[in-house]
């Protein structure tokens, strides 16, 4: 578990092993599917799931020219579909305080079990 960011006005990040399964799904079909997620906790945020890059169906997606920056994760990188922009994003490099989420991917939608 990762509690170590720096607190700005009560800003909290944790990450920790996710006891569910976790998949994501876009018009029936399957983008990522997995048991072994990462759940990434952080103040305001809803909770996110992380999934391992080699339980996601990286052939159906394309990388995106969309970057942004979080000040406390880092750079984040974004995967497309035809019909969905940007609806998965990665930390390739995150800050060391959430080093676990490294080679994992976000999507804004999952199903949880």
């Amino acid at each position: 578990m990762t509690d170590g960011l720096p607190k700005r006005r009560g800003h909290r990040i944790t990450v920790e092993p996710s006891d569910r399964h976790v998949r994501a799904v876009r018009d029936g079909t399957v983008l990522a599917e997995s048991d072994e997620a990462l759940v990434l906790r952080e103040t305001g945020c809803p909770d996110a799931y992380y999934i391992p890059f080699q339980d996601v169906r990286l052939d159906l997606l394309d990388p995106s020219d969309t970057r942004t920056n979080c000040p406390f994760k880092g750079d984040a990188s974004y995967w497309s579909l035809p019909d969905a922009a940007d609806l998965a994003w990665a930390y390739l490099d995150p800050k060391p305080e959430v080093a676990e989420i490294k080679e994992y991917l976000c999507f804004y939608e999952v199903q949880v079990s």
